[in-house]
């Protein structure tokens, strides 16, 4: 039993069978955090005809192409910086018609109890000229209202001062020296709809003094999310714009005059991006609503691993618009259900002119930013599982004797 135990255990007398077992223990046990360069390059061009999917190098060229066309268009570019609409009637508005008239009053002597028009809205008892308030109506469909000894006056699509030159000039000579104030009450016409992710969605009246996005915004209690997680759109007839929500608060210009019949919606837009490979972290990572750079991304992540990383592996996946790649690469090319192109862009960051493209490249919602591992390493990982392995043979030898 001594000499057979012996024999079997005295295996460092065939080396051979050793290794050949180290290495099929070491090869079964490498482990890897995703594809290698090799590998990701190998794809794209194994794939390229079967699955459309696209190998560009990252250049100067393509990230400027990519900065130009990730600036989204600018509400003050396309809609104007607006301007205050004038007060204008229209169905659905109540107004307030008060009728003054000069001593020896005429047709309102006897109308209830004299009133005077004193500063905006407020009156008080007359002690020089008798008027009457009429009560407060709507116009109607037709857009009339009724005024006494006056008649049916035309309201909708015109301002208060045009109402009143027309029911004075129709009171002349039935009423002495008449003066007419006409008010709109409410407002129905001349109003913008607030949706969203606001503190109280409605329809907001619009004054002669131009509301702009955010007053409305304000008016309505706020965006219920964070400025920096939040986007706005405009919808003005058949254009709908979207800018973040911080774009608007930072930079005056964007803060426009609304329009009656603006739709302005507030939305939660958390931005992300999903980091992979050989980074300080592997995570999805906020976008914060903001442009974010590759190497801003690279950053907020701890930068590559310097004992694992392949500079010259830094894979950035995206479906991408076409308008952003060279024509040359759209012709023939398979797009999703949306019309996009999978891409996969290629970093080298062992060439220090990356670093200033990297600066300029623009990282978008949904991308995935991948580092593949240096092909050493993975070598070293399979060189410490022999290691280990012949050590352990030896010891086990070692003690046998």
């Amino acid at each position: 039993m001594t000499g057979t135990a012996s024999k079997l255990i005295f295996a460092p007398a065939r080396p051979g069978l050793i290794l050949v077992t180290a290495l099929v223990a070491g090869c079964a046990s490498v482990g890897s955090s995703g594809p290698s360069t090799g590998r990701v390059v190998k794809a794209g061009q194994q794939y390229i005809e079967a699955s459309g999917i696209k190998v560009v190098d990252v250049t100067d060229s393509v990230a400027r192409r990519l900065a130009d066309l990730n600036q989204p268009p600018l509400f003050s570019q396309e809609l104007g910086s607006g301007f205050a609409e004038p007060t204008i009637m229209g169905a659905g508005d109540v107004v307030d018609i008060t009728i003054v008239e000069a001593p020896p009053a005429v047709l309102f002597s006897n109308a209830g109890s004299a009133t005077q028009l004193i500063t905006g809205t407020s009156l008080r008892p007359n002690t020089v000229s008798t008027g009457l308030e009429l009560p407060q109506q709507m116009v109607d469909l037709n857009g009339l209202v009724t005024v006494p000894f006056a008649g049916s006056i035309q309201a909708a699509g015109r301002t208060p001062q045009q109402m009143e030159r027309e029911i004075v000039s129709r009171l002349r000579g039935k009423a002495h020296d008449p003066q007419v104030v006409v008010r709109r009450v409410t407002n129905a016409t001349a109003t913008v709809t607030l949706l969203g992710e606001v503190g109280q969605s409605g329809r907001i009246p619009l004054t002669a003094k131009g509301e702009r996005i955010l007053d409305v915004l304000a008016s309505a209690g706020g965006a219920k999310q964070s400025v920096s997680k939040s986007v706005i759109q405009i919808t003005r007839g058949d254009r709908t714009l979207t800018l973040p929500l911080s774009t608007v608060v930072s930079d005056g210009r964007q803060n426009i005059v609304l329009q009656p019949n603006d739709v302005v919606t507030v939305y939660f837009q958390p931005y992300t991006f999903t980091v992979l490979g050989a980074t300080g972290t592997n995570a999805e990572v906020p976008l914060e609503g903001t442009t974010v750079t590759l190497s801003q991304a690279l950053g907020r992540v701890g930068g590559l691993q310097d004992n694992r990383a392949d500079i010259r592996g830094v894979f950035l996946f995206r479906f991408e618009d076409p308008r952003a790649l060279d024509p040359s690469l759209v012709a023939g090319a398979r797009t999703t259900a949306d019309g996009k192109i999978p891409v996969i862009y290629r970093v080298d960051m062992k060439n220090p002119a990356t670093f200033l493209v990297a600066q300029t490249f623009p990282i978008k919602n949904k991308d995935l930013l991948y580092v593949a591992n240096a092909p050493l390493t993975d070598f070293a990982k399979f060189a410490g599982i022999v290691s280990s392995l012949t050590y352990s043979v030896v010891n086990l030898g070692t003690i046998a004797r």
